[in-house]
């Protein structure tokens, strides 16, 4: 805070506002000095005034510790509909269109009946701009992937789905990225439920002591229709490794079967719950 020029610019904004005004306020909750203090956990904010000479004493937030983790996570967390960036790119397009620029608009909805958070303005070329929406059989099929990719965001549609309560649903995994959905503890729920049910429905031929997937496969013990239930209690009674299971899961082709769900199901809990 001794440098001029953060200095000037909190002189400039409050020159202009009155420093304990509602305005003044609203502007200070979007500043935070982070002081560093040695093997400090605190994150507890507290209010810090700034002297300047010949001016009125300026308050803003302060944050003093060590834990700069919880900060950057805190600061990833933020959703901005629009960045500056975005808003200045905009106008310049915006600016080219006013004048009669060689842009193409296309209107395929009546915006008038939109709501905002429903509006997406897409500014680039039509062979590139696509916009992803991800079923519940979708997001099963390219699970690991959004789970190698971290993607909240796509994530956050579960909340929107209607999944069946007898629909084998792999959400354990899903929530362990985005702790927010609302609807994660009915899921968890359900998705347990349905394995224990299929756990008890599984005859006692299929309880074999293999330990990898080869070995159940190449069992002429277990037919080929029960190979899936031999495989689905091997994985919930910790019989074969969680890699292993990954990697076969990942090498099926058929994600729509029901056999692949319930294994993926079974894997994801294991994995994260």
């Amino acid at each position: 805070m001794s440098d001029e020029n953060i200095k000037k610019i909190l002189k400039t904004i409050f020159t202009y506002v009155q420093p304990n005004s509602e305005l003044a306020s609203k502007i200070r909750n979007n500043f935070l000095l982070v002081e560093y203090e040695r093997d400090s956990d605190n994150l507890e904010i507290s209010e810090h005034d700034i002297d300047m000479d010949g001016f009125a004493t300026i308050r803003i937030n302060k944050l003093k510790t060590d834990n700069y983790s919880a900060l950057y996570t805190a600061l990833s967390d933020i959703h901005l509909r629009i960045s500056a960036m975005d808003v200045r790119k905009v106008q310049s397009i915006v600016k080219e269109i006013y004048a009669g620029g060689d842009i193409e608009v296309n209107i395929t909805e009546d915006l008038d009946a939109l709501k905002n958070d429903a509006k997406i303005l897409a500014i680039g070329s039509s062979k590139t701009i696509s916009y992803q929406y991800q079923s519940s059989s979708e997001m099963i099929s390219n699970y690991f992937d959004i789970i190698d990719e971290s993607n909240k965001q796509l994530i956050s549609l579960i909340d929107k789905y209607r999944i069946q309560s007898q629909q084998y649903f792999p959400v354990y995994g899903f929530c362990t990225i985005n702790p927010k959905l609302e609807s994660s503890q009915r899921l968890k729920t359900q998705q347990l439920q349905n394995l224990t049910a299929s756990l008890d429905r599984i005859p006692e031929r299929c309880k074999t002591d293999h330990l990898t997937i080869d070995a159940i496969l190449g069992d002429d013990e277990v037919s080929k229709s029960y190979k899936a239930n031999a495989i689905l209690w091997s994985i919930m009674n910790d019989k074969i490794p969680l890699d292993q299971i990954k990697e076969y899961l990942k090498s099926e082709e058929n994600k729509n079967d029901s056999n692949y769900r319930r294994i993926l199901c079974a894997y994801d809990y294991k994995k994260y719950e």
